[in-house]
């Protein structure tokens, strides 16, 4: 089996181990990864996973560019093992410019974390940034949190309505802890869901119903590093019990349609 992890986080050396402990604050939960490259590439190794989707979140719009250009740096040092999603902040200056500056860097997406960032992702000023990625460019946005409303499933729900060309990647199932609102709102549309960070509340059987009621060819497998290790995120996936055609689909096969792309096995 071939796979290609579509959720981590890789943070500079000097500030990795600082990230970490805010995000293990944040979560309440103490992560196994350390959040640097050398790290991930190993727990990639001894999982056999060919290639990961690599990102970071800018808090605020003086960290897009560096945080941007330190992606990039990754992804050029370990080409076809690193592929990286951008970030953008909805008040950076020159929106236009920078998305740009992501492509013509070969960046493949944008990420999004709206509880971090303290936007909601269906204000006005989101949608301009939806508008820049149009129909072929993907944005992945971290979904769901029963403590904030920036992120629900409902407010995604509004931005398909508005746009339905856009391609999006709703983290976490579509919800993270929102599960029920998920099957209200999403699935069933034109969404992406990925698989990080779901299996720690919801049941191995309520994901598999949310999966094949969705539909396999719109999950994608995701650790979200540093959160879990790659190796224990292809576990959590096959305890849904699905069919070898479905795995290979959320493990690599959607991921290389979605990004275009070529997942090669260890």
């Amino acid at each position: 089996m071939k796979y290609f992890d579509i959720h981590t986080h890789i943070f500079p050396a000097k500030i990795a181990d600082k990230a970490v402990s805010f995000l293990e604050n944040y979560y309440h939960h103490q992560w196994p990864g350390i959040g640097n490259t050398a790290d991930l590439l190993a727990g990639m190794d001894a999982a056999g996973v060919g290639a990961s989707l690599i990102f970071s979140c800018a808090t605020k719009p003086e960290q897009v560019m560096p945080a941007n250009d330190f992606l990039a740096a990754a992804q050029n040092e370990y080409p076809g093992r690193f592929y990286a999603f951008g970030t953008l902040h909805p008040d950076y200056k020159d929106l236009p410019g920078e998305f740009q500056r992501i492509k013509d860097m070969g960046l493949k997406g944008i990420k999004i974390h709206p509880d971090f960032q303290h936007i909601y992702i269906d204000e006005p000023k989101m949608m301009r940034i939806y508008e820049l990625a149009g129909d072929d460019f993907p944005v992945m946005i971290h979904m769901g949190d029963r403590r904030t409303d920036f992120s629900s499933p409902w407010r995604l729900a509004n931005v398909l309505e508005a746009l339905p060309e856009i391609k999006v990647i709703a983290a976490h199932f579509g919800g993270y802890s929102e599960w029920d609102e998920v099957e209200k709102h999403l699935v069933g549309r034109k969404v992406w869901f990925d698989t990080s960070s779901t299996f720690w509340e919801l049941p191995a059987e309520n994901a598999r119903k949310i999966a094949l009621a969705h539909g396999t060819d719109k999950i994608l497998f995701g650790s979200d590093y540093p959160a879990s290790l790659p190796a224990q995120a292809i576990a959590d996936v096959l305890t849904m019990g699905l069919s070898e055609e479905d795995n290979e689909k959320i493990f690599y096969r959607n991921a290389e349609q979605l990004l275009g792309l070529e997942v090669k096995e260890l």
